[in-house]
């Protein structure tokens, strides 16, 4: 917007400093004018609101117990952050992980 702004003035003002003939005048205000009309469009442009995703909703799950490297989890996962919209989780079970190397959660896992 800055560059856009500094080509917009920079070539009436030129033209205007350098003892213009009536073509000159003319140009640097139609150039002028439809600049200043070009930015105040892009002012006035809003950003759409992003759509919401579906909601992902865990609600009374049950207990996970993962054993000898495995993996317990209740709720919701969303491996990379992938998804859009809310995550919500309410009175998840417990989650118990035995052995090592194991892993266990409630709520909302993003690994």
């Amino acid at each position: 917007m800055v560059a856009g702004a500094a080509g917009i003035v920079s070539t009436p003002l030129f033209w205007l400093l350098h003892s213009p003939d009536t073509g000159q005048l003319v140009g640097a205000s139609v150039q002028a004018a439809t600049g200043i009309a070009a930015l105040i469009w892009a002012l006035l442009q809003r950003v759409p609101a992003p759509v919401p995703g579906p909601a992902d909703l865990a609600v009374d799950t049950g207990n996970a117990d993962g054993t000898d490297g495995g993996t317990a989890h209740t709720g919701v996962r969303r491996p990379g952050s992938a998804g859009t919209g809310s995550a919500k989780v309410k009175r998840t079970g417990g989650a118990t992980a035995h052995g090592p190397g194991s892993s266990a959660g409630t709520g909302v896992d993003y690994s």
